[in-house]
């Protein structure tokens, strides 16, 4: 055991060594620039039909993150209001056949390929934006600034929503279910119903399993690429809140979908260093979530308390 131990965490060295190895040259020259500045779409461009003496090694990925982190909270957002209402539901007030059933499909849902998710989101969200929310008036107002089109953050936010929502009901039904029978009945000897049993002891006893649960998901959401690819917009343009709802319709590129739209150009070093370089602040999100389900799974049911 550990021997595969070991052989697991040098596969994972391995991989930040050689992600940040070959993102160097970008990493270098762009500086704090590659996370403060925008640009990224033209600059990929530049650096495709630069000659090989002078290439292009400075990166701006502002709106890349800003589009990842902006699809990713909002889904979670989503998905967590449904999901631990859901699991809530399917743990606390469906009879026990019924509850397996839910739970069986649930899981069910999970193991759907992202590509499906992007399938339905391009021929049912898409359209469904495309026809409800925008209309000439706002696609004239924006032309300036990006083409609005039924691919854009709103899109990307609920196809998200979907993917994680199955993960977020597994996983805080599993939390709930974890809470000891004893604690519920020490809320009930005092007088409580049932449901200020689930707000007062059961949410709180189970907060850290379900904190973690939607941290995972966030994860996934984060690294998630072909489907938001499908209905993102494929630009890396930055959401601004000035905007107001019409925020929601700036079609953005987050980091995972900008490897997968640009890697037909990663025969030039630069473009293949800028879309490594994707990929190490992918790894940096991804590490920084992993440790934080980590401490949030090690707390004991007191504290949650």
């Amino acid at each position: 055991m550990k021997c595969l131990a070991l052989f697991g965490i040098v596969v994972i060295l391995f991989i930040f060594v050689f992600v940040f190895a070959q993102a160097a040259p970008v990493l270098t020259h762009s500086g704090l620039g590659l996370i403060g500045e925008t640009g990224f779409d033209r600059q990929i461009s530049e650096a495709f039909y630069a000659p090989a003496s002078a290439p292009v090694l400075r990166f701006g990925m502002l709106g890349l993150i800003a589009g990842t982190l902006l699809s990713t909270l909002l889904a979670l957002a989503v998905a967590g209001l449904l999901g631990v209402g859901a699991a809530i539901a399917i743990r606390e007030f469906a009879p026990p056949p019924l509850s397996a059933v839910l739970l069986a499909v649930t899981r069910l849902l999970a193991s759907i390929p992202s590509v499906i998710f992007g399938l339905i989101g391009a021929m049912l969200v898409v359209p469904w934006i495309d026809t409800t929310f925008i209309t000439v008036d706002m696609q004239i107002e924006y032309l300036a600034l990006f083409q609005m089109t039924g691919r854009n953050l709103l899109a990307s936010v609920l196809v998200l929503s979907f993917m994680i929502v199955p993960m977020v009901i597994a996983l805080a039904a599993d939390a709930l279910y974890a809470v000891p029978i004893e604690r519920r009945e020490v809320g009930y000897a005092m007088g409580m119903n049932h449901f200020r049993v689930i707000v007062k002891i059961i949410l709180p006893e189970a907060s850290p399993g379900i904190a973690a649960g939607l941290i995972l998901g966030a994860g996934r959401g984060i690294g998630e690429a072909i489907a938001v690819s499908m209905v993102c917009g494929g630009v890396g343009t930055l959401p601004l809140l000035s905007h107001g709802v019409a925020a929601l319709f700036t079609p953005i590129l987050p980091l995972s979908a900008a490897i997968v739209n640009k890697s037909e150009a990663m025969s030039v070093p630069a473009v293949s260093s800028a879309l490594f370089a994707c990929g190490a602040v992918l790894l940096l999100m991804g590490a920084v979530l992993s440790l934080i389900a980590r401490a949030l799974t090690r707390r004991s049911p007191s504290d949650a308390l």
